[in-house]
């Protein structure tokens, strides 16, 4: 292992070049979400363009990714986001994060805009880059590229994707990755950087990581001493147990039993036929259905809690792999849809275009409140979904997300901060989560803190802000190593700070704090704060909307009530 070398690659699409160099001692002990923002505020205008020649597109592994860790390894893609206008993190499992680090890639660095139009792929090995021109996937959905791609260069790359929707510089575009099963649906999805790389003119990047090898461990006895305890605590949690049996959509009931669905375009907080779309029906389908049905699936190899799913029709014919819970909250409940098969084939063409069900969720939501659409109609959803196909004005303004699609057709109840969308946990109900989404540099987004296993009374304003916080930090930290959300359950629950002890045993370094989980996300989060303030970012970006703190839910009376102060000063003693 002597000659492995971690190095950063910079790679200009403008002069179509490579360039590999040490990494810089500030980048060293970072990896995932927190390199991002620090490569993002070393090295960029926050006030450029997010779609011209001054943004980066950045892709970087966590600190722990490479050796299976179970959950943790995850790849961090990131830029400044044309969704938001701020600094952007959107992460995802499959194969890209672990090729990477085999290739000895700290970090990737996509610079400049093409001299002209068109679309390429970027082939990366330990050889150099090569660049070929991508005419005949110019338009072609991401499940027809990716086959087509790993037919010319091999099954075992990794690959790094667009779909038409990033091709057409849509908001809402995310990145999608092939999973062990080589299929592409592990998606970077959030903040529209899926345009970024469609600005870049690329429409796939190649990671071959043939001759790599795997990342060296200083001290392996001590790393496998570790990792056993890490991945003993994943296996016997209960949560993890709950995700392998029914994968995220777990939380429909939960939510519900909280009043905070996304239903009707986040009017209410639980839906009459939640039973129809639960974790509990999903896995009755998937398992009477049979194969390619699959309940339990692994978006990484190596993942032991496979919270995710193989979702096929009683034809025996795959509709979607994964059918998770914020895309049957979004896609689902949100526009009053009961029915899973049609969630699932709608999340089908979402993903094909390479879009962020999310977002496009919440856009459908606004469509719907704006007439364009009826309450509960899947035809009429997939209508709106081939407009965007097609590229369509209507469609080009749904692909941009729900905070345009309100501007464009005056609709007041939008579900967004920082023109992102909420993810599937109604604020009102989970206040705590409700900080979280005013306050994350990242805008709306329950994977940068959700606090809904919290012990507190839920509806309580003067009891989320340490709850939140606490949560931000450790998802700031987790995303920084690489690690899953539900890696989280294994990781607290381990004795002995086993954080601190992979990394040390793996990097040899033996000066770091106990709570190193928390130090990475509380230098994260600054310096994503920093970079938002340089972006023009103020107090006012970090709150919900107002009709939110009007508007009360029928189940409850409840209202986000949290009081202005507590979120502008959430964050006083990290900075």
């Amino acid at each position: 292992m002597t000659d492995y070398k971690s190095q950063v690659w910079r790679v200009n699409v403008r002069e179509q070049t490579l360039q590999r160099e040490d990494i810089p001692q500030t980048w060293e002990r970072l990896g995932g979400r927190g390199l991002l923002a620090r490569i993002m505020l070393d090295e960029m205008d926050a006030k450029c363009d997010p779609l011209g020649a001054g943004n980066k597109l950045i892709f970087a592994p966590g600190l722990l990714v490479g050796h299976m860790l179970s959950s943790t390894d995850r790849i961090s893609v990131g830029g400044k986001s044309p969704l938001t206008g701020g600094i952007k993190e959107a992460n995802a499992g499959g194969r890209t994060g672990y090729h990477m680090a085999f290739m000895g890639m700290k970090v990737l660095i996509i610079e400049d805009k093409p001299k002209e139009d068109g679309f390429w792929v970027l082939h990366l090995s330990l050889n150099g880059a090569k660049w070929e021109k991508a005419d005949d996937l110019v338009g072609v959905g991401v499940y027809e590229t990716a086959p087509k791609l790993l037919e010319k260069y091999g099954d075992k790359v990794a690959i790094a994707l667009i779909g038409p929707g990033g091709e057409m510089l849509m908001k809402s575009a995310g990145i999608q990755n092939i999973d062990k099963d080589k299929i592409p649906a592990r998606i970077a999805a959030r903040g529209g950087l899926g345009a970024v790389m469609g600005s870049k003119g690329l429409k796939a990047i190649v990671f071959d990581h043939a001759g790599g090898q795997k990342p060296p461990i200083v001290s392996p006895e001590a790393f496998k001493v570790a990792q056993k305890d890490y991945t003993k605590s994943v296996m016997d949690h209960p949560q993890s147990v709950t995700y392998r049996d029914y994968g995220t959509a777990a939380m429909a009931h939960l939510c519900q039993s909280f009043a905070a669905l996304p239903a009707h375009n986040f009017s209410r907080g639980t839906f009459d036929k939640v039973d129809n779309i639960s974790g509990e029906t999903l896995r009755e389908f998937t398992l009477t259905r049979g194969k390619p049905s699959d309940p339990s699936h692994a978006c990484m190899a190596g993942c032991t809690i496979k919270c995710s799913n193989v979702f096929g029709g009683e034809d025996g014919k795959v509709i979607v792999s994964p059918l998770e819970y914020e895309t049957i909250g979004l896609m689902g409940t949100n526009i009053d849809i009961d029915s899973l098969d049609v969630i699932g084939r709608l999340n089908w063409h979402v993903n094909d275009l390479g879009l962020d069900s999310i977002e496009v969720g919440a856009a459908l939501g606004v469509a719907a409140e704006a007439g364009l659409m009826n309450w509960g109609d899947g035809d009429g959803a997939m209508k709106l979904i081939d407009e965007m196909r097609k590229g369509t004005e209507l469609g080009r303004k749904l692909g941009d997300g729900a905070a345009d699609m309100g501007d464009q057709y005056g609709v007041e109840r939008v579900p967004v901060v920082k023109r992102q969308a909420m993810s599937a946990y109604e604020p009102r109900s989970i206040k705590g989560t409700g900080i979280t989404y005013a306050t994350t540099p990242q805008g709306a987004d329950h994977t940068c803190g959700l606090t809904i296993r919290a012990k507190v009374d839920h509806l309580d304003p003067n009891v989320q802000v340490e709850i939140s916080l606490n949560a931000q930090l450790n998802m700031g930290g987790y995303d920084t190593l690489g690690a899953c959300i539900f890696a989280g359950f294994g990781y607290a629950a381990t004795p002995d700070g086993v954080v601190k002890r992979l990394l040390q045993s793996r990097y040899g370094w033996d000066d770091l704090p106990d709570n190193i989980l928390q130090a990475l996300g509380k230098e994260t989060i600054k310096m994503e704060r920093e970079f938002n303030k340089r972006a023009g970012f103020t107090k006012e970006d970090d709150r919900l909307p107002k009709w939110m703190t009007r508007e009360a839910l029928p189940e409850n009376g409840s209202v986000f009530d949290v009081d202005a102060e507590i979120l502008d000063h959430i964050f006083d003693g990290i900075e």
